[in-house]
């Protein structure tokens, strides 16, 4: 039986050596409130391109500043951004990964000084500043700010753009109903809730031909709120205007508890894969190498994406390889250790 976990994977025109991707993760690192790449971005993306990973999708990088989730931040709302990403790209690249990013604004969750904004004027938490709701204008202005990131990530040399419409920042807010409460063309109907998300997608779509992915909140965790039942249809949407993958993840747009154990994010991402024919990354609690070759074997999901497994082994894929029996290349440098 093939190992699926090191088959490669074409997205869209670009093929992925693996199907291990590191999962965008904010490392909080900005030193000067810039939003510019720092040496730590340098050494940390770098080590798991050189580890074999796939795919390296960029932490959350904001389109404005307000969007940001934090002053530490990396942003992509000015030029002076493409340098530091450009520079990024090119080590990532240079190991034999693929070089993706992850296009976001934080929306209501940013906390930050100042005013913040969202679809509503209804706060997180009790702790949490309430945003201004958005004018009209505020929500033209920011679709073209993600039109402009995108612009920016292109520049760069990025091979993947991810927009982030999860975790309860500003998209996934006006996906769900428990944070948009709006009367006009952005809130009440499902439709109308995906506008905004709909017309981020065809800004971008008219500047952006390469690979285009979207990752999900696909469980609110509330009983008035979104199931992974609402995000098929919203898969559908989402196919039709060209997506090619959903990165499938869940929670965060309200305080939930949540259980959570090995994969619990996997059948989400196995209905949304079947409920609209489409391609999608599992991601949660993904730590095994036999867990993760069961879900491609199983076909649950197409990409695997780890996050905190890849903070404590940035050469996860040389254990994964060797516990699946399989023997992949190392960097040149290394091979005297890599057996």
């Amino acid at each position: 039986m093939t190992v699926k976990l090191f088959e490669p994977y074409t997205l869209k025109n670009i093929t992925i050596k693996n199907r291990i991707v590191m999962s965008p993760m904010c490392m909080y690192s900005c030193e000067a409130e810039d939003g510019k790449v720092t040496d730590w971005h340098r050494t940390h993306y770098t080590s798991r391109a050189v580890g074999q990973v796939g795919m390296i999708i960029l932490e959350a990088t904001a389109v404005t500043p307000q969007g940001r989730i934090s002053p530490q931040d990396l942003g992509i709302w000015n030029d002076d951004h493409i340098e530091g990403l450009s520079e990024l790209v090119k080590l990532i690249k240079s190991h034999g990964s693929v070089a993706g990013i992850q296009i976001a604004h934080a929306g209501r969750k940013a906390e930050l000084e100042g005013e913040i904004i969202a679809p509503s004027a209804i706060a997180f938490d009790n702790k949490s500043k309430t945003p201004k709701e958005m004018s009209k204008s505020d929500i033209e202005e920011t679709i073209e700010a993600f039109k402009q990131g995108v612009l920016r990530a292109k520049k760069a040399g990025f091979e993947v753009i991810e927009l982030h419409g999860a975790h309860g920042y500003l998209i996934n807010e006006f996906l769900s109903p428990l944070s948009n409460k709006r009367t006009d063309e952005y809130g009440g109907s499902a439709e109308n809730r995906y506008r905004f998300l709909r017309d981020i997608i065809e800004a971008v779509k008219s500047v952006w031909e390469g690979p285009l992915m979207v990752r999900v909140s696909a469980n609110d965790y509330h009983a008035e709120g979104l199931t992974p039942e609402d995000y098929v249809q919203f898969g559908i949407w989402m196919k039709e205007q060209g997506v090619d993958l959903i990165d499938v993840s869940s929670g965060a747009v309200v305080p939930a508890r949540i259980s959570v154990y090995p994969s619990y994010q996997v059948p989400f991402a196995q209905e949304i894969k079947q409920g609209v024919n489409i391609d999608t990354g599992a991601v949660g609690l993904i730590t095994s190498p036999q867990q993760a070759e069961e879900i491609l074997q199983n076909d649950r999901a197409d990409l695997i994406l780890l996050g905190r497994e890849l903070l404590r082994d940035p050469y996860w894929p040389r254990k994964a390889a060797k516990e699946l029996g399989i023997a992949i290349d190392s960097p040149v440098q290394y091979e005297r250790g890599w057996k």
